[in-house]
């Protein structure tokens, strides 16, 4: 089996989509804005390193208690679907598609749907409480879901990602590797000349 693996934010889409969803639902139900002394708290324990990324995931999207949340998200591809970029659109992709985010799982199934994503694998959360269920699905966790998933042999041809730094343990399962830019543009690079041919 052939298969090609993408990243999503800044790789599919030009931006954050945990983040950027956060922000939409404040601004289409204001009285997210109560929980303001909250995310604060959080975030500032989380700067100070006093609580790492996963548990700063466990709090940071509570608002989904508060909101109707399927509406919510699909509100939110309805305005922000059309910023995917055309290359990834399923017209121009060759092969099955696999996409491994960090983005929540509760985001990313509508846009799954609507792209036509073959397999996608991302960070579980609980869908009522935005509860953080398991792992951040970034870095090395990456790498596990997707042999976790495809136990089977199979050929990554090609693997999609913004983030060189984040994303080497994906990048290392391709054949061929392209690093996104900003603007969308594929840059192809070697994964041994950029990261060392002993790793």
């Amino acid at each position: 089996m052939e298969l090609d693996i993408y990243d999503f934010d800044k790789t599919v889409v030009p931006f954050d989509s945990g983040s950027k969803f956060l922000l939409f639902c404040f601004l289409h139900y204001p009285y997210l804005f109560l929980l303001l002394p909250y995310y604060m708290v959080a975030g500032l324990l989380f700067g100070l390193h006093i609580i790492d990324l996963d548990r700063f995931k466990k709090h940071i999207f509570l608002f989904v208690r508060f909101v109707p949340m399927q509406k919510a998200v699909k509100r939110f591809w309805d305005v922000h679907e059309k910023e995917v970029f055309s290359w990834f659109l399923p017209e121009n992709r060759a092969r099955y598609t696999v996409v491994i985010s960090a983005s929540p799982d509760f985001l990313l199934y509508e846009i799954q749907k609507r792209l036509r994503i073959d397999t996608l694998l991302c960070t579980r959360h609980s869908p009522k409480s935005g509860t953080l269920l398991y792992k951040n699905c970034r870095g090395e966790e990456k790498v596990r879901r997707f042999y976790e998933a495809f136990p089977e042999a199979a050929t990554v041809k090609c693997v999609y990602s913004d983030s060189y730094k984040n994303d080497r343990p994906i990048f290392s399962l391709g054949e061929q590797c392209f690093h996104i830019e900003a603007n969308g543009d594929r840059t192809p690079f070697v994964y041994a000349e950029k990261y060392g041919s002993d790793t």
